[in-house]
């Protein structure tokens, strides 16, 4: 099914220029030809049953509404306005969702905490020769977060990590280059990064951190099997982790620049996750979600060291992280039920 890009662009500016004088209606919506032919069609979109011309309906208000409130950034608009034009552009009987998962319209969507997980909490605790049996009693699924210091013994990442280390063990074909697979992901944060292809072709100098160079931070997930193999000659599971605790297949990676890290904000992971600190020194910020504001600690901050491992709730507590130091920062990390 063909859709002229020239027709949807005009009308895709039409809804935007209703959507700023506020002059938006059910009516405005659906006289639109594109939203139309989406009319009555229901699609299962992440488990979530939608009528699609309804849902660009509410999402569309929605825009409207908190861009004259200053609750949501133009910049969603403009994600948004791109994905519909994508979705519209293809074959739309075989595409599942009008929009994809978005970050920035995430958080105010989550489901509530309890806030008992948070509580009684005032700062991170800092633990060496944790038991299996205490992890599970204390922390493994309580949400109460902690530092195991000595999280990476006998684990030699420390030693190959490096970026030119994973520049090696990527091959040109691999999937996680370019983001071919659903489960490949990649997180460019503030650079202008598209994939982990262009991060390995960045310049020498950058990479190096050399002086005068544009800093970066990185993330992404370890989809390739061949490339997993190779890394994980060089760490384990965490010791802690029980036996019938099962870690996630794929693994993340994060890496980049001093004075770098990510933004504030919460996850939509499956489980509990745990993350090693390879290289560098990262200052985590952790705050509760905002309705736990009056019951629980307002931020804690604990500073992660080489060697260490910070086991997090992070679909219930908000954090942020940023590198200190003079080294590089590379951690790796994941999920376990």
């Amino acid at each position: 099914m063909a859709t002229d890009k020239a027709e949807v662009e005009r009308k895709i500016a039409q809804l935007c220029k209703k959507i700023d004088s506020f002059g938006l209606s059910d009516e405005d919506i659906y006289r639109v030809s594109s939203v139309k032919k989406l009319s009555g069609r229901r699609t299962t979109c992440g488990g979530i049953l939608c009528a699609t011309a309804a849902v660009l309906a509410v999402i569309v208000a929605a825009v409207a509404v908190g861009l004259g409130t200053g609750l949501i950034h133009p910049m969603v608009r403009r994600k948004l306005t791109e994905h519909l034009f994508t979705f519209l552009d293809g074959d739309m009987e075989k595409e599942s969702c009008i929009f994809p998962f978005i970050e920035e319209i995430q958080d105010p969507f989550r489901p509530p905490v309890n806030c008992q997980v948070c509580a009684d909490i005032e700062e991170v605790d800092r633990v060496r020769n944790l038991k299996p049996a205490e992890f599970i009693a204390r922390y493994a699924y309580t949400a109460r977060p902690v530092i195991v210091e000595d999280g990476t013994q006998n684990w030699t990442a420390s030693e190959f990590f490096s970026f030119d280390y994973f520049k090696s063990v990527y091959k040109p074909d691999s999937p996680a280059l370019l983001n071919e697979e659903s489960n490949c992901q990649f997180f460019p944060y503030k650079t202008n990064f598209e994939s982990l292809g262009d991060v390995f072709n960045m310049s020498k100098e950058r990479a190096n951190l050399e002086d005068g160079s544009e800093p970066w931070y990185i993330g992404w997930s370890n989809c390739d099997a061949a490339a997993a193999n190779d890394l994980r000659r060089h760490y384990e599971r965490p010791y802690f982790l029980p036996t019938e605790a099962e870690s996630s297949k794929t693994d993340w990676i994060f890496m980049g620049s001093p004075g770098y890290g990510a933004h504030l904000h919460i996850d939509a992971v499956d489980k509990p996750s745990w993350q090693a600190q390879v290289k560098g020194t990262k200052v985590w910020t952790i705050e509760p979600p905002p309705e736990c504001y009056f019951e629980c600690p307002h931020t804690l901050k604990v500073t992660v060291h080489p060697g260490e491992i910070i086991v997090l709730d992070t679909n219930k507590w908000f954090h942020k992280t940023l590198i200190i130091g003079d080294e590089m920062s590379i951690t790796i990390g994941s999920e376990y039920d």
